[in-house]
């Protein structure tokens, strides 16, 4: 099947987390056929790929980021048949797929693990290995060979003894890394690209792709923490150019997947002479509510910090001719709308729930690069709020529930803390109807709903003027149609003392301007020196335009954004 081709620069994704979107067989768990039956639904709202996370066999440790098999589909999911459904049916309606390939480890369970469990030395070298620390000799695993930590808590390093030695899982402990230095490896993983690129898929999303390529020497960290130490490794371009080159991807949307990585790095993975990829995503802007750095310590989001953090991401990607994924959301983030104080009024017109969730979509989609939205976000979905930590599924919330318990919190304490940060939040069952379930399975979903559901829904929001869909929608529209929201130069803008929690820029295209202003603020503030006189309203988190004061000064409202062309 030919390759949907579109300009990225134009084009809105929407992410799909597979096993909570839509289920079509009544077993709790969302599939492929789910997927197709909703492209109705995608194509309404406009967007232009659908990214479309891990449905490859897995022992689901981490929601299918654990893959055993690359090449097949998990039966959970459908078969390969659905797979080509999916994809006819999406190129009919004039959307691209795209697919979400975990390069940078394996799960345990995959026969090239397996192989090297079995003593197969050339399985062996597909992954990282190394002795013990103070080991005395075969059979002795001495000590982990650094201090490294894992993502989800507990070392990096797994003693094996059918190994005879340790291997590292920067994520899971069933989730060993591979070993990039080796050209098999790199071969294979192109191999695996190219099965799916002829298959009809118009896109790649690599996950954590910025961790594939681990530092000349292991040596231990101050805190333990490895992730700045191996990102950006010193043969990640290298690695990547073969990678795409290899696999006959070059040209197509590609977006990289970039944990502790740095502008400059960013730079380089998506200018386009360089023959990488498109865009990346980066995670700085969403570490604003982490206490000294740590995601399990809770503070109110820092809005002048996260004002630079764009401002110097969005200016500096464009100095050195890159490009940015813009998102707020995905499966491994709890809800935006909730995190940045969207918590009264869900599904009501006004309130809180209403203008944040307008006010991050217009921030995003105003921005220079790629707009990503994922499940859900169109229609204002929110965090769980879950009454027990039996009610969670994801191994990093419950591992760091019984670490904060470890570390002297009450219950009450570690679920609170569960419940703002979980992934599980990201993953909770798409909202279609307000009926059993949210209308996700006719079974019992894998994951509880949102109680909510009854409230924010596609039934209650698709067609219905001013609500939040139909919000996204105009977005959507006006990303296809404003050639300075696709080609435009990016400025920050400064909004004055009066408005501490605002974050301004421009957006300017030969004599087109756009400029739009986001109100962080859960209290009224008042812009100055935007220069918006005389421009014409777009749209905004309110049905009308911000007052403007006597001296060219807006009196924005509680999460107000607003957006004005001249």
């Amino acid at each position: 099947m030919a390759a949907i081709e579109k300009d990225f620069k134009r084009s809105v994704v929407y992410q799909i987390y597979i096993k909570s979107f839509c289920d079509s067989d009544g077993d709790g768990i969302g599939d492929l056929p789910g997927i197709t039956s909703k492209l109705d639904y995608l194509a309404h709202l406009g967007v232009d790929y659908l990214w479309i996370t891990p449905f490859f066999p897995s022992p689901q440790a981490d929601g299918g980021y654990d893959i055993s098999d690359y090449c097949a589909i998990d039966p959970v999911y459908g078969t390969m048949d659905d797979f080509d459904e999916l994809v006819r049916e999406a190129h009919a309606r004039d959307l691209g797929v795209m697919l979400d390939m975990v390069l940078c480890h394996t799960s345990s369970k995959h026969a090239w693990f397996q192989r090297a469990l079995a003593g197969d030395e050339r399985y062996r070298r597909y992954y990282i290995l190394r002795d013990g620390r103070g080991s005395t000799g075969a059979g002795d695993p001495g000590e982990p060979p650094t201090n490294w930590q894992c993502a989800f808590g507990g070392s990096a390093w797994e003693w094996e003894p059918r190994l005879g030695k340790w291997y590292l899982h920067m994520h899971d402990v069933s989730q060993p890394d591979l070993d990039w230095t080796n050209p098999e490896v790199r071969a294979a993983c192109a191999d695996v690209v190219r099965f799916w690129r002829e298959r009809g898929v118009d896109g790649f999303r690599f996950d954590v792709v910025s961790l594939i390529s681990k530092p000349e020497v292991f040596e231990d960290t101050p805190d333990g923490s490895c992730r700045s130490l191996v990102a950006d490794g010193p043969h990640v371009h290298e690695y990547l150019r073969e990678l795409v080159a290899a696999s006959g991807i070059d040209g197509m949307l590609t977006v990289g997947e970039m944990a502790a990585t740095t502008l400059e790095n960013c730079i380089l993975y998506t200018t386009p002479e360089r023959h990488e990829l498109t865009q990346t995503f980066s995670f700085h802007h969403l570490k604003v509510d982490y206490a000294d750095g740590d995601k399990w310590k809770l503070m109110e989001p820092d809005i002048a910090r996260l004002r630079e953090i764009l401002r110097s991401w969005q200016e500096g990607m464009q100095a050195g001719g890159g490009w940015n994924a813009l998102f707020w959301d995905n499966h491994d983030q709890p809800r935006a709308i909730t995190r940045f104080g969207g918590r009264e009024g869900a599904g009501e017109r006004g309130g809180s729930w209403e203008r944040v969730g307008r006010m991050l979509a217009t921030c995003s989609f105003t921005l220079q690069g790629t707009p990503y939205i994922f499940q859900g976000d169109e229609l204002g979905m929110t965090n769980a709020g879950y009454p027990s930590i039996d009610c969670f599924a994801d191994v990093e919330s419950t591992n760091n529930y019984r670490i904060l318990m470890e570390g002297g919190a009450t219950a009450e304490e570690a679920l609170h803390v569960v419940n703002e940060r979980s992934r599980d939040n990201g993953r909770t069952p798409m909202q279609w109807t307000s009926g059993p379930h949210a209308g996700f399975t006719t079974g019992t979903p894998w994951l509880a709903v949102p109680e909510n559901h009854v409230f924010v829904n596609a039934e209650a929001e698709v067609g219905v003027a001013g609500s939040l869909f139909e919000f996204y929608r105009e977005l959507v529209r006006l990303r296809h149609e404003l050639p300075v929201l696709a080609e435009g130069a990016v400025r920050f803008l400064d909004a004055g003392t009066q408005a501490p929690k605002v974050i301004a820029f421009e957006r300017t295209l030969g004599d087109a301007r756009l400029v739009t202003v986001c109100s962080f603020d859960s209290e009224p503030s008042r812009a100055t020196g935007l220069d918006v006189d005389g421009a014409r309203y777009l749209l905004g988190s309110y049905d009308d335009a911000p007052v403007p004061g006597a001296d060219g000064a807006l009196e924005l409202r509680p999460y107000e954004a607003a957006v004005f062309l001249s």
